[in-house]
């Protein structure tokens, strides 16, 4: 509202917020988002939270990913125990998603 020189925030599509511009660095702008939409990009400093989650996301797979975004910097934030798990926890589940089945197909399309 540059009129009256505020502006609306809202939080998780749920809550509003107004700020006036007395209190506007209140603000800052971030960005979030998925370490597996993460994946094939790279950011200077990525700040990677280490909490409970379900057993198959607590992986060496995964720190791993999260881990090797970052250029400059990364920050581990949470419990301890968590990371250990994550890199002790070696397994993959197999995946299927018939990848190879589709790759010969194409191969044998190209083929003729």
């Amino acid at each position: 509202d540059k009129e009256n020189k505020k502006v609306t925030v809202v939080f998780d599509d749920v809550r509003s917020v107004e700020y006036n511009s007395d209190n506007l660095d209140e603000l800052a702008l971030a960005y979030a988002m998925t370490i597996h939409k993460s994946q094939g990009s790279e950011f200077p400093v990525v700040v990677i939270p280490i909490y409970r989650a379900a057993p198959m996301l607590l992986t060496r797979n995964l720190i791993y990913t999260a881990i090797t975004r970052a250029s400059k910097a990364v920050v581990l934030v949470g419990i301890s125990d968590y990371l250990v798990k994550m890199i002790e926890n070696n397994k993959t589940r197999k995946r299927y998603s018939n990848l190879a089945k589709k790759l010969r197909d194409q191969d044998e399309i190209k083929r003729g």
